[in-house]
């Protein structure tokens, strides 16, 4: 079996002949060869072990632990592919070679490289350079501002929902800066990083960590990356596995005495305090590291900014653990889940029993996570995974913002009696039913799409994850071809309206804040940041898809025309 050594994070070499495309397909081929045991299911990545003979020069043996020797760190995993996957590799791979090398060619004739900017790089030019910035979020001063005020707004919000009944802090006696001083005063007393919220954090972070290198799971293939030539990463998903693990060990910690679920509660604010600041300790880690290995991508020329967007695109350790994914899919959902189940083991050791709207978070929290494992293999092919880099806005968001300031509904619910806050039952009823309906839109919705885009590059998964939901995929579906050789889909519930998933996240959004009725504001800060959040990345949304497709892109907007909402918005 041939070992290759994985180009992530490097500068990719130059090809100036054809000859190269050819060798480049066949390069890539031979990095997504994987060995494979029952229906959909593969073995967890192995070690490569030395073998007695060292004739040929390569490894032939694995063993059963996913983490490479030290002498082939760096090297991707490797693993075999059927005949139709290695087809569709190679479309893939030709289609962006063609035009690495048109570009290349014709700049060779001016003398000088010359190509189109695709995603930031220039054809033939240095990846590290981003030759087409787009400054969002004010900037540098608008970054820095967000990178200050979201931990303040988090301690902020902490305060007035432990110590003020869920209501903005006031001190109308004190001066501004006796309240400064308070406030300050009630974070270090009551917030402070004590050596056991940092145990709890850190062993969990290590404890996923773990499952993602040993449980097993299924591959997926990303998207061609245009500035490596067109070759195209490889994930292993195993979400799945790693969140049901999860949930039998911290009932069996809660029940046995080792660990009560509702330690979170007690803990939450050095819990949070150690989030905080983890997010900024790993993200200075990871934006010097790059820098450090030459690893940085489409960067600006900016510090701050880039530092908040992330130096590195595709930063793995061992070669194997994508720490995009791990970050995104696992840490966040898997917290704020724990942290409303923990909830519910308070209520229920209080007061004999779990409210209905305690269990609606729980189940909302639940639904929420297990779809981001369930679809795992799905998101490799998304935006945040093929553009967004490695940066501060997505450590510190998935280690701190979203499972500690997203939870603020459960708080609030575990901070007060049921009868505080109790809905009729009619209404709790419809809570549930519609989250429910409006979950299956957006299940099914973004599993239309995904598969759309696995099939069209022949590396579809087929997997029976709970909840397999009808409608999943729409059979022989409307599409528009683009000139950059993708599709768009304009079927199932894309021909209703075009960011229809966004509407079902800003449904979900705001069920998590009603529950909670609107005896205190900081439930409401999920849907309401969330609402201006997405809508900002709507907006992101089309202007890029806007310029990358051009004409293809106005066709879809004139046969749906919608944006949002149905025959609405």
């Amino acid at each position: 079996m041939v070992e290759t050594r994985s180009k992530t994070g490097r500068t990719p070499p130059r090809y100036d002949e054809d000859f190269h495309c050819a060798q480049q397909i066949e390069l890539v081929l031979m990095r997504l060869h994987r060995r494979t045991f029952g229906e959909g299911v593969v073995e967890t990545p192995g070690r490569k072990r030395r073998s007695g003979s060292r004739k040929s020069g390569t490894n032939t043996d694995r063993s059963s632990s996913p983490i490479p020797d030290a002498h082939t760190t760096g090297v991707d995993p490797v693993v075999e592919v059927g005949m139709s996957e290695r087809r569709a590799a190679k479309k893939d791979m030709e289609k962006s070679m063609n035009g690495h090398a048109n570009g290349h060619a014709n700049g060779h004739a001016n003398g000088k490289a010359k190509g189109r900017i695709i995603d930031g790089w220039l054809e033939g030019g240095d990846p590290k350079v981003d030759m087409n910035p787009h400054f969002d979020f004010g900037g540098s001063w608008g970054v820095s501002a967000m990178m200050i005020g979201f931990p303040t707004l988090m301690w902020y919000m902490w305060i007035g929902a432990t110590y003020y009944d869920g209501n903005f802090p006031s001190e109308p006696g004190m001066s501004y800066a006796e309240f400064g001083r308070h406030m300050v005063h009630l974070v270090y007393t009551g917030a402070y990083p004590h050596a056991k919220a940092w145990a709890i954090y850190w062993i969990f972070l290590i404890v996923q960590g773990f499952f993602y290198m040993t449980l097993p799971g299924v591959y997926a293939t990303g998207k061609p990356l245009p500035h490596e030539g067109g070759n195209q990463l490889r994930y292993y998903c195993n979400g799945v596995y790693a969140f049901y693990f999860t949930i039998v060990l911290a009932i069996a910690a809660h029940f046995t005495g080792v660990f009560k679920l509702y330690t979170l509660m007690d803990e939450f604010g050095p819990l949070m305090s150690v989030a905080i600041i983890s997010g900024f300790i790993v993200s200075f880690v990871a934006y010097a590291s790059a820098l450090y290995r030459g690893a940085q991508h489409r960067m600006t020329g900016y510090p701050v900014y880039d530092f908040f967007m992330g130096a590195e695109l595709n930063p793995r350790m061992f070669g194997w653990l994508d720490f995009k994914m791990f970050f995104e899919i696992r840490l966040p959902w898997y917290i704020l889940f724990l942290i409303t189940l923990s909830a519910a083991a308070r209520q229920y050791e209080n007061n004999g029993y779990v409210s209905g709207e305690v269990g609606f978070l729980l189940m909302a929290h639940f639904l929420y996570a297990n779809a981001c494992c369930k679809g795992e293999e799905m998101i490799v092919v998304t935006w945040d995974m093929y553009y967004e880099k490695w940066g501060f806005m997505l450590i510190f968001w998935n280690l701190a913002g979203v499972p500690l300031s997203y939870c603020h509904c459960t708080i609030y619910l575990a901070n007060h009696h049921p009868s505080v806050y109790a809905w009729p039952k009619w209404f709790l009823v419809f809570l549930y039913t519609s989250y429910l309906f409006v979950y299956f839109v957006w299940d099914t919705s973004q599993s239309q799409k995904a598969m759309f885009r696995a099939r069209e590059r022949g590396y579809q998964t087929e997997r029976k994850s709970f909840p397999q939901l009808p409608w999943k995929e729409v059979k022989n579906p409307q599409k528009i071809t683009t000139d950059t050789g993708d599709s768009i889909l304009v079927d199932g519930w894309y021909k209703y309206a075009r960011k229809i998933h966004y509407t079902c996240d800003v449904y979900f959004a705001m069920t998590w804040g009603l529950v909670t009725g609107f005896r205190s504001p900081f439930p409401w800060f999920y849907p309401v940041f969330f609402f201006a959040m997405i809508v900002h990345r709507a907006w992101r949304d089309v202007q890029r898809c806007r310029e990358k497709y051009g004409e293809a892109w106005k066709e879809y907007e004139r046969r749906t025309p919608y944006l949002f909402i149905p025959y609405v918005i």
